[in-house]
């Protein structure tokens, strides 16, 4: 087996591990996992040998960019003291906890090496996260909390990382210089972000088409990570500021069509590039425990000291933090998405999974410091860090369903239930207010405008059917019954005809392009009818 078709298994075995994972109730990533070890331990599967400086700029824009899909600017601006305490200060306080800890148990390994793993096993993947949590039904204030914290805390270690890189590398370190870099590293990507995402919002108003417009969403992260870089900025900061800007402002309420391929795409492209990232940690997982040879109780006690050190100060900072958090809350009245309660808390804090940008990072280090010698302790570094990966991926992941059963935390039904009857509403008024407009302009017969007036009902109750009550709701059901029926029998008309305008193509003479020009016709009529 070489290298492409190694690529084309870990592609097959993520989209089989999306149905597999629902069945049996644990999370893909974690599967994928797995999958990849196994892969390892065969004798015939090469090793990956993929360059370190390719990994991040491959893997993290596309998982970042269908990530801010997922959320709101609203999200993260309700949020921001919660995502600053945890992707912000609690990654700083990881990565010193870690590097102090590692400075005293790892020979060899200089402070800046040290500082450099703190980063690394600081931040929890996102991808990770809220791939577990989205499918345990948690309250979708702390997924959006997980969500938030994923997307931020990427940035912020990252940085670190890539400062105390240079000083592994140079053997020179300055605080003022490396504060200087943090925030000109910040304002650079901002900059970057906010002016590709204008550029790119103009462009798909003049491209049109939404085959090419899904084509653009689909370079954007890349050339965003890549600008930030060779600007000296933070290329994951921009990417997540092009997709903020692009999610805000591309929106057109009646591209009804583009809206649904571009999510679909999306999907798709999450899918496949999270099954991949994570089957290359099991697979990465051969090469790096291979380091330990003959040195198995020395690495495995450092790796249980860090291990202890990522999970117990997540405890440690979260308890007074959403103490902290929740008073000020109440005081201040915010709108902001906070954890409830302690089993809440212990929640999130089983859920601070790490994943794909650790590992990405970790493979990242470079092989040879200025001088030519070997980087120090970097097969110390490598072995701890894919430790931590599999300790809170595999069994924080694996064993964090039963965790969130056992506490009962669970969605609140009722408020989503609420939402979901307030936005009936409002679209019911919305459309008979539209309608009343029309009716000022042109004349519509009364029966006609009857009729229309029902179908605003009937937009607001598909939505949420219990909003009709008593002899109405007798009535609305009655009509949505003889609705689907017709819809039922037009189906089947649609269908016919789509089968035979397929038949036609497999005919000798037939120009494919005019049948499939027709059938795309067929198609459009028949999303839009349903």
């Amino acid at each position: 087996m070489d290298q492409l078709a190694l690529l084309f298994v870990l592609l097959l075995g993520a989209v089989v591990m999306v149905p597999l994972g629902d069945r049996l109730g644990l999370p893909a990533p974690v599967l994928m996992t797995l999958g990849g070890i196994v892969l390892a331990l065969l004798p015939f599967v090469p090793n990956v040998e993929v360059p370190p400086e390719f990994i991040l700029p491959l893997v993290l824009p596309p998982l970042l960019y269908a990530a801010v899909q997922r959320t709101s600017w609203r999200q993260f601006a309700a949020n921001k003291r919660a995502i600053f305490l945890l992707a912000v200060a609690l990654v700083f306080i990881t990565t010193a906890a870690v590097a102090a800890v590692a400075d005293a148990v790892v020979p060899g390994l200089p402070l800046a090496g040290a500082v450099a793993l703190g980063a690394l096993v600081a931040p929890p993947d996102p991808v990770a996260a809220t791939a577990v949590a989205g499918k345990l039904g948690l309250p979708r204030r702390m997924v959006s909390i997980l969500e938030g914290e994923g997307l931020f805390n990427d940035v912020t270690a990252i940085v670190l990382y890539h400062v105390a890189i240079a000083a592994a590398v140079s053997g020179t370190f300055s605080v003022p210089h490396a504060a200087g870099q943090l925030v000109l590293s910040a304002v650079v990507a901002i900059a970057v972000g906010l002016a590709l995402g204008w550029a790119a919002n103009k462009l798909m108003g003049l491209l049109g088409d939404a085959t090419l417009q899904i084509g653009l969403t689909l370079l954007v992260p890349f050339v965003s990570y890549v600008l930030a870089e060779e600007f000296k900025g933070s290329g994951v900061l921009a990417v997540l500021t092009t997709a903020i800007f692009l999610a805000e402002h591309a929106v057109d309420a009646d591209d009804v069509l583009g809206r649904l391929a571009g999510n679909t795409f999306w999907e798709v492209v999450d899918t496949l590039v999270t099954g991949v990232a994570f089957g290359l940690i099991g697979l990465e997982l051969h090469n790096v425990f291979g380091t330990a040879s003959g040195r198995w109780p020395q690495m495995l006690g450092a790796s249980a000291a860090v291990i202890g050190v990522v999970i117990g100060v997540r405890l440690v900072w979260l308890l007074p933090a959403a103490y902290l958090a929740k008073r000020m809350h109440r005081r201040r009245d915010y709108e902001e998405d906070i954890p409830l309660s302690w089993r809440e808390t212990v929640v999130m804090w089983w859920a601070g999974m790490r994943g794909v940008a650790s590992v990405a990072l970790a493979l990242a280090i470079p092989l040879s410091v200025e001088g030519g010698d070997d980087f120090p302790a970097r097969d110390e570094i490598l072995f701890i860090a894919f430790a931590v990966i599999m300790v809170t991926l595999v069994f924080q992941g694996l064993t964090l369903p039963w965790l969130v059963k056992r506490l009962g935390v669970r969605a609140d039904a009722d408020a989503d239930e609420a939402l979901e009857r307030q936005l009936a509403i409002r679209v019911i008024k919305a459309a008979k207010r539209r309608l009343r407009e029309i009716e000022e302009v042109e004349e519509l017969p009364d029966e006609l405008s009857e009729q229309l007036t029902r179908r605003a009902y009937d937009i607001g109750t598909r939505i949420f059917p219990d909003i009709v009550e008593g002899e109405r709701r007798v009535t609305h059901d009655k009509r949505i019954k003889r609705i689907k029926r017709v819809q039922r029998i037009q189906g089947e008309m649609m269908s016919a005809a789509r089968h035979e305008v397929l038949a036609a193509r497999s005919e000798p003479g037939t120009d494919p392009e005019v049948v499939d020009r027709v059938l795309r016709h067929l198609d459009v009529r028949s999303l839009r009818g349903s």
